[in-house]
């Protein structure tokens, strides 16, 4: 990677992801790319290049890519799985057609294309427990179905254009950075928030719902150690199963606990939230990552919940 474009460089990962490659490639070579309405603020926007880059215009796309001589885009543009239930023929727009955009620009550019799956392109039929990386992939929600989508949609890309496409599945992503914005695993963000503020918590998701989350941190080092893979060793690439911890709301209520005593919370179930939840797996297997491109988590619940604790503290206190 030499010159990259992050599209959706303001959401939930892409706005740290952005961080992250800059100070990884240099600030001027990692593109901010947005929509109207979501414009880059801040250091996003101070700290190197932006330009608008919506994927359903494939024209703007491809001058953006040619203006800043881009080599490998990581498009991050989708709606989260509750915001999807609520919006199908937007998140299939958004994250097929736009897809589909995003690869056309790649094969006429010769650059390579990172687009993130998810353990929602699993489904109740699929098994539960150490969740294969090969397996049956029935999901029952538009946000599993596109994400499906994605991932073969990628490889035909790769098997007949010869693009470089590579994606990871992500579990639920936690972080103390941006806030979270309509997924089912939204509550491991939210909890912390109302520890830190000593308010009760009311948890959507029913006891003893297994759910894979991972740290912020590990996620954004997992797209980046992808794509600088060494690509003779992958036999997979849309997409791996990653994984770093698993558990339900009782154990992280737990953890937390440890470190304020007084915290509390109660359940009010969203049926929605735990329909899309139980069909999702408790854990998966990550072998193929591990084996073929190293992959390695750097934080567990007890970990996490250290540095969450701790950050969210200061952020809090800036903010209020």
């Amino acid at each position: 990677m030499k010159n990259v474009l992050v599209i959706g460089s303001t959401g939930q990962i892409g706005s740290e992801l952005t961080r992250e490659l800059r100070k990884c490639y240099g600030n001027e070579n990692i593109v901010a790319g947005y929509i109207k309405g979501a414009e880059p603020t801040g250091e996003l926007r101070d700290g190197g290049p932006f330009a608008e880059a919506d994927v359903t215009n494939p024209q703007m796309i491809a001058e953006v890519v040619k203006k800043y001589h881009v080599d490998t885009i990581y498009n991050l543009a989708a709606l989260l799985s509750v915001v999807a239930e609520n919006k199908p023929q937007l998140a299939w727009k958004i994250g097929i057609d736009g897809l589909w955009n995003i690869l056309e620009v790649a094969r006429e550019n010769q650059c390579a294309v990172f687009t993130p799956s998810s353990i929602g392109s699993f489904g109740p039929s699929t098994p539960r427990v150490k969740t294969p990386q090969d397996t049956i992939q029935r999901p029952r929600t538009i946000y599993g179905v596109s994400k499906v989508a994605t991932e073969l949609l990628s490889d035909y890309y790769f098997n007949k254009y010869g693009v470089d496409t590579r994606s990871v599945r992500f579990p639920g992503l936690i972080s103390y950075v941006t806030p979270p914005g309509g997924g089912t695993t939204d509550y491991a963000v939210d909890i912390y928030y109302s520890a830190v503020r000593g308010e009760k918590f009311v948890c959507p998701i029913k006891r003893g719902t297994l759910m894979d989350m991972m740290y912020m941190p590990d996620a954004l080092n997992a797209a980046i150690s992808l794509m600088e893979a060494d690509p003779s060793r992958l036999v997979h690439r849309n997409g791996f199963n990653i994984a770093s911890m698993s558990f339900d709301p009782e154990e992280i209520f737990n953890v937390i606990k440890q470190h304020k005593p007084d915290f509390e919370m109660e359940y009010d179930v969203d049926p929605l939230k735990q329909s899309i939840a139980d069909s999702w797996p408790d854990s998966l297997d990550d072998s193929c990552a591990r084996e073929e491109w190293d992959w390695k988590p750097q934080f567990d619940l007890e970990s996490m919940t250290l540095d969450m604790l701790k950050n969210l503290k200061v952020k809090l206190k800036l903010s209020f």
